[in-house]
């Protein structure tokens, strides 16, 4: 990538009117923010309100799945329509991009992918991200797009990931906005607040998780709003929102890409013996694992977690959790090697 990478998600409450419609005038100013970015950075736009704008068309809507899946089938095509509307202005094409897990957790598609955004970049083409929700398994669908905008910017060695909110950032407890955070720890964690939006699945633990993640790659990670007149400009200047410190990052694409699917179908519990080997930078043995969650297949990318619930990193296993299972009091039985350990 000859250029820095920004990775811009919109949430669902922030673009929206309280019926779920889409407000125009957000999206107009939202597109005159990216042509002005366009001209400077490769922007990745992941946008919520499909389903927002879809599930007004299903009969007596409840949020089943399948309704769901119905409404943001319909609520794409809205909402790519409208950012082409708006950016074409600016003599910026836009392309729907539709993801699914899969194109991350296999590293050919995920390759396919890096190279397609490539080409739209070189011809002017914004890419604008959704899940694929029409066909997207429950089990294996990203929790929310938080997680989607992060695993695209870990993957696309994004140099800063902005979250935009309808809180406008992290609030502390007389409701202002905290504009620097160092670290993600149970110090930040106290202002945050379980309620997430009545239109979008996330909310601002779900923003944090993934900060986390972000920053301990690397990311400069941005939680804002869309007040104003240039706040994604005001953004990146450190003037709007909450700015989220990086933390220095060493690693070679590849342990990127396997970080892109940290959060995953599996969870492997490891021992204290376990986690001092994976921190000095040794293989994953089967004798160091206390138990393993989920039903992953070698050569999948599941999480590693700690005795005390902390996640230490993510790893591309050699074998299938049946089989780790199986030989749990093996010696020298390798469940993942060093070289496919990212640790956060």
């Amino acid at each position: 990538m000859s250029r820095e990478v920004i990775v811009i998600k919109l949430g669902t409450a922030v673009i929206t009117d309280e019926e779920g419609n889409i407000d125009n005038s957000i999206v107009k100013k939202v597109a005159a923010e990216i042509a002005r970015l366009y001209q400077q950075y490769d922007i990745v736009l992941v946008s919520s309100g499909a389903v927002g704008s879809g599930k007004k068309f299903i009969r007596e809507y409840k949020g089943s799945l399948s309704e769901r899946k119905a409404a943001a089938a319909v609520g794409n095509p809205i909402l790519i329509q409208l950012y082409h509307k708006h950016l074409q202005q600016h003599g910026i094409t836009v392309a729907q991009a539709l993801c699914e897990r899969v194109h991350f957790s296999n590293r050919k598609q995920f390759l396919q992918l890096k190279q397609t955004f490539a080409t739209f970049w070189e011809n002017n083409i914004l890419p604008v991200v959704n899940e694929n929700d029409l066909v997207s398994n429950v089990e294996i669908k990203f929790s929310d797009n938080d997680e989607l905008a992060t695993l695209i910017a870990i993957g696309f060695d994004a140099s800063t990931l902005i979250l935009c909110t309808s809180a406008g950032g992290l609030l502390d407890d007389q409701k202002k906005v905290i504009r620097h955070i160092e670290k993600v720890d149970a110090a930040v964690l106290q202002f945050v607040k379980t309620e997430k939006s009545g239109l979008g699945l996330g909310g601002m633990i779900s923003k944090l998780t993934f900060t986390r993640l972000a920053i301990s790659l690397g990311i400069t990670v941005i939680i804002c709003g869309l007040k104003g007149t240039q706040p994604l400009s005001d953004a990146l200047k450190g003037k709007n929102g909450s700015w989220f410190e990086p933390r220095k990052s060493n690693l070679r694409a590849r342990q990127k890409w396997l970080a892109s699917g940290s959060v995953t179908l599996g969870t492997i519990h490891v021992d204290k013996g376990a986690a001092k080997a994976l921190a000095g930078r040794k293989s994953l043995l089967t004798i160091g694992i206390k138990s393993a969650d989920g039903q992953f297949v070698s050569g999948e990318v599941i999480q590693l977690m700690d005795e005390d619930g902390e996640i230490l990193g993510v790893a591309k296993t050699r074998l299938d959790a049946a089989q780790i299972m199986q030989q749990l009091n093996a010696k020298s039985v390798i469940a993942a090697h060093a070289d496919d350990i990212v640790l956060f």
